[in-house]
């Protein structure tokens, strides 16, 4: 039951999720506000609340392995398996993508969160490090896409926008996302919780895996459409985008609330697969190699690999 239960507060955590960002973009929209700020915003940081909700109501049931684990887990798979599994089906041509400066804050932020983490902790002065570096990140976005031509800032350019939506289901999609939100996010942490001791299976493990892999849906499924449609940029900006706000934004974020205590399980491996996956990517983003259907199914061979190294 326990199984089933997870299971259900995830589907809520994702829903929510879904509903949150549409109800948050159209409504931004019609009061004014540009295109944009909304893009880099309200739909970066709504795409990231499932795994923030899961942080926040982790750390408060005691079990930061959890919340750890799923910043780690999910940083790993948004790489192994959110590019492996769209490049296997279509290959990814990143000839035309220029990603080096996200690219650059993306390991940046990995370094600086592997060093924090070798504090033992995340209390306030390295959270309020990692939210600095997110708010140097997002200005420096703006400045850049407003400085470019043609920069992608349209509405059209905006999942979820639809101008003939009434203002009562703009509000309704709030109201659902602000509930079901916490309401997923504590179903599926207590019974993640619940697995792990029952059946003797560590928060980290289940952090690394259940939960990640769960929370990293959204991507994945943005990731293969673009595959499929041959938009390679909007894959690989998709997984940069999300390590960033993993990194800082979840983390930083969930320090506000309380201290992050940072298991030295994580140092054995996992911390070191998640900088390898960052560093997988140098060939493509400074190369402009194609990921082909191969490198595809040995990204998604190691992540098998990973995974079955926990069992």
């Amino acid at each position: 039951m326990v199984w089933i239960m997870s299971l259900v507060g995830l589907v809520i955590l994702l829903l929510s999720g879904d509903l949150l960002v549409r109800g948050a973009v159209n409504l931004s929209l019609r009061l004014g506000v540009p295109a944009l700020i909304v893009s880099l915003t309200i739909v970066a940081f709504g795409t990231s609340a499932p795994e923030l909700l899961i942080a926040i109501s982790a750390v408060d049931d005691g079990a930061s392995g959890i919340a750890i684990g799923n910043v780690i887990g999910s940083n790993i798979a948004n790489v192994l398996l959110v590019l492996g599994m769209p490049a296997l089906l279509s290959t990814l041509d990143f000839s035309q993508c220029d990603t080096r400066r996200d690219f650059y804050i993306m390991l940046g932020a990995t370094v600086v969160f592997i060093a924090l983490a070798a504090t033992g902790q995340f209390g306030w002065w390295q959270g309020a490090i990692l939210l600095i570096m997110l708010a140097g990140f997002l200005g420096s976005a703006v400045w850049r896409a407003k400085c470019q031509t043609g920069a992608s800032s349209t509405e059209d350019d905006l999942e979820g926008l639809d101008p003939e939506l009434p203002m009562w289901k703009v509000l309704g999609f709030l109201l659902l996302g602000l509930i079901g939100l916490p309401m997923g996010a504590d179903i599926l942490v207590d019974n993640a919780v619940y697995i792990a001791r029952a059946y003797g299976i560590s928060e980290e493990v289940i952090g690394l895996t259940l939960i990640a892999i769960g929370t990293s849906l959204p991507e994945l499924a943005t990731t293969v459409m673009a595959g499929l449609r041959n938009q390679a940029e909007v894959a690989l900006g998709n997984v940069i985008g999300s390590n960033i706000f993993n990194l800082l934004g979840i983390i930083g974020v969930t320090t506000l609330f309380d201290e992050i205590y940072v298991s030295s399980s994580f140092f054995a491996l996992d911390i070191w697969v998640m900088l390898a996956s960052a560093l997988v990517l140098i060939p493509f983003v400074f190369l402009k190699w194609r990921m082909s259907r191969p490198i595809g199914a040995l990204f998604l061979g190691a992540y098998t690999l990973y995974l079955a190294s926990m069992m």
